[in-house]
């Protein structure tokens, strides 16, 4: 066991906010370490840029907070001193330039995470940043000090401060795991981590699966019947997979979805098979004779349903609803999926749940421990994919970064 005193800052964690806390804490003056369970620094960045970085989006700022759910009033105070532009000119700095995707979402030029991470990093260690991966952090010793587990032993760290910037519980083969629960939960209260922006089981039979796995459903029509009767249709796009359906229709309506199943158990959607056709149009198609076809080759050429959308008529609809040309009909305008739990955490793209805003206070320290602060995702928030998650991660850590500075001017 060894053990180092630093006069400075001390960040556990090497995602989005955590570097950020780094960056403005060093720009402040501070000494600033940064511990990383993992080998290198930023690893769920560069995955979330596999398809292309959205690092923030550039809608207004009052549509853009509203996307917080509760958390609106919180997560825009963050975002006030640290919104999209200012992301955008950041990226620049690093001699990244950025776009406005036709949805409004904000790219690097090049849809490219590593060229902006690696030229973040580099900065960072140029400014004084020190940087120590493979230091999986376990809590405070008795006295105080942070506990870190390395491949050389254990290692006692007193800080003059820390962020912690630990991430949540999705994706934790790179480094979010949500172990901080077990030992930061004495120090403040901790909502359960949930999976957000996830897939949904159903119960496929084996044919199914086997042959509409990875099948997209486009467009796609969902009604949702919600506590007190209300219906409400979303349009988008989804995918079949093995075990229920996934994508980014049902990653933006996943928070209400999960929630739902909380309360109330397995919830049934409707979905619309034939979007843009009036149930009168389909019924007449569907009343004329099938003349020996199948029943998929009878949807395609009458209603021009084929596919894993006929598939699914084949996997839901009771056989003898498939004669009858007014059910037939009703279960295509709308048929009934349903959902009987969120995909597990591990699978999510993003957590909800964490340390209770409420034991923090406006500059995100912990209220019973002074001089420690919390950043990024494992606070309780959650936001769709769109920019969001970045642009909350992003913020948050800059906040604690600097409050941290201030903190330590002050004592």
């Amino acid at each position: 066991m060894s053990e180092s005193a630093l006069p400075g800052l001390a960040v556990v964690g090497g995602g989005p906010a955590g570097l950020m806390a780094a960056e403005v804490a060093r720009a402040a003056g501070l000494e600033v370490d940064l511990y990383e369970s993992k080998g290198s620094v930023g690893r769920k960045f560069l995955i979330a840029g596999k398809g292309g970085l959205n690092l923030t989006h550039s809608e207004p700022i009052e549509a853009f907070a509203g996307r917080y759910g509760d958390r609106v009033a919180n997560v825009r105070n963050w975002l006030d001193p640290f919104d999209s532009a200012a992301v955008r000119a950041w990226a620049r700095d690093l001699g990244v330039e950025t776009f406005v995707g036709s949805s409004g979402r904000v790219f690097p030029q090049d849809m490219k995470a590593a060229p902006l991470l690696r030229a973040w990093v580099r900065r960072l260690r140029e400014s004084g940043v020190r940087f120590h991966v493979r230091h999986s952090c376990t809590g405070w010793d008795e006295s105080g000090a942070l506990v870190f587990s390395t491949a050389k032993g254990e290692l006692r760290v007193r800080a003059s401060a820390t962020v912690l910037a630990l991430g949540g519980g999705s994706w934790p083969q790179l480094g979010s795991d949500g172990a901080w629960t077990g030992w930061l939960a004495g120090d403040t209260g901790i909502a359960t981590l949930k999976p957000s922006n996830c897939g949904f089981d159903l119960d496929w039979s084996e044919h199914f699966a086997a042959r509409f796995a990875g099948q997209p459903i486009k467009p796609a029509w969902l009604t949702l019947t919600d506590d007190d009767g209300s219906r409400k249709q979303f349009q988008g796009e989804f995918v079949v997979t093995s075990h229920g359906i996934e994508g980014s229709l049902i990653y933006a309506l996943s928070s209400r979805l999960r929630d739902a199943i909380e309360r109330n158990g397995p919830l049934r959607i409707e979905l619309d098979l034939a979007p843009g056709r009036s149930a009168e149009r389909i019924l007449a198609a569907l009343s004329r004779p099938r003349q020996g076809r199948s029943l998929s080759e009878f949807l395609r050429r009458n209603a021009g349903i084929q596919g894993v959308q006929a598939g699914l008529v084949q996997e839901l609809v009771a056989k003898s609803d498939t004669t009858d040309p007014v059910a037939l009909t009703r279960w295509i305008k709308a048929l009934p999926l349903v959902l009987l739990r969120p995909r597990p955490l591990a699978e999510a793209i993003s957590t909800a749940g964490g340390v209770v805003l409420e034991d923090l206070d406006a500059n995100l320290m912990v209220q019973s421990r002074p001089g420690v602060f919390c950043a990024g995702e494992m606070l309780d928030w959650e936001a769709p994919t769109g920019g969001y998650l970045l642009a909350a991660s992003f913020a948050s850590g800059r906040i604690a970064g600097q409050a941290a500075a201030g903190w330590l001017r002050e004592s």
